[in-house]
């Protein structure tokens, strides 16, 4: 893998595929030295957690803006109408233009409302909003959300906060194949193997938070992720061996002398 394999979102270009949020930590300057050790450049904050009118709030101070892209995210919005007020808010208030879109209006698995989702999307994709739409697992919604204009999708592994990897990966693949835009895995990954598995299915970023934030050491979990991503990357440049019914022998076993 050379220094020319980046990440490019909406023509900015990143060399990190690890995305990180920031809910969850036990401190703020555990959050902030978290971030540090992933090597991540970009950042989401739940915009239900920043007082837009100071400046200097809480969670945005410990986030060094000139290292990392702040991406808002309208985590706890119910409908297409919260989710824009709350990110047009956030640009008014001048911390981004780039939103992660969340629409979730059921409190206990925390799925996003498809139908929602795409109304707020085709909204703040004409509003001038760079939109990353955090999805179920659904092909044709990517696509859908494609057509209007984000500039990523990101489907999820399996329900926020759960830990639990993968279990989505047959669609994941699917939304892979057919995108031309990134995808980036969110929510449900508990542990860097969840990380490396989805970069080696040819998604091009991951995004984590719940693992690192909870684990008794969420530094070096953050760096632990951090070389996931990696690995993932690597494997799935460097071109998987094809799974097979049967085994192989990885020596001969004919043509030997004895």
């Amino acid at each position: 893998m050379n220094d020319n394999d980046t990440l490019t979102i909406a023509g900015r270009s990143f060399s990190s595929r690890l995305l990180m949020g920031t809910g969850k930590f036990r401190s703020p300057e555990e959050m902030s030295k978290s971030l540090d050790a992933s090597g991540t450049q970009i950042v989401t904050v739940a915009l239900r957690r920043v007082d837009l009118d100071d400046p200097q709030d809480h969670i945005l101070s410990y986030v060094d803006r000139s290292k990392y892209l702040i991406l808002p995210n309208t985590s706890g919005a119910r409908n297409a109408g919260e989710a824009v007020r709350l990110a047009r808010l956030a640009r008014a208030a001048g911390v981004s233009d780039w939103v992660k879109l969340e629409v979730t209006p059921e409190p206990r698995y925390l799925l996003p409302d498809p139908v929602e989702t795409l109304k707020a999307a085709e909204i703040l994709v004409k509003d001038g909003f760079k939109v990353l739409p955090y999805i179920n697992a659904d092909p044709v919604l990517a696509k859908r959300l494609e057509d209007v204009g984000v500039v990523t999708v990101m489907p999820l592994g399996s329900p926020i906060g759960s830990n639990r990897g993968i279990k989505t990966a047959v669609s994941i693949q699917i939304i892979i194949e057919q995108a031309t835009v990134p995808v980036v895995v969110d929510a449900g990954l508990g542990a860097p193997s969840h990380a490396a598995e989805a970069l080696e299915m040819g998604a091009d970023a991951v995004l984590v938070n719940t693992a690192i934030a909870v684990a008794n050491d969420p530094e070096l979990m953050a760096t632990a992720f951090s070389n996931g991503v990696t690995a993932g990357r690597q494997g799935y440049l460097a071109g998987l061996g094809k799974k097979l019914l049967v085994a192989e022998a990885s020596s001969p076993v004919t043509g030997l002398p004895w």
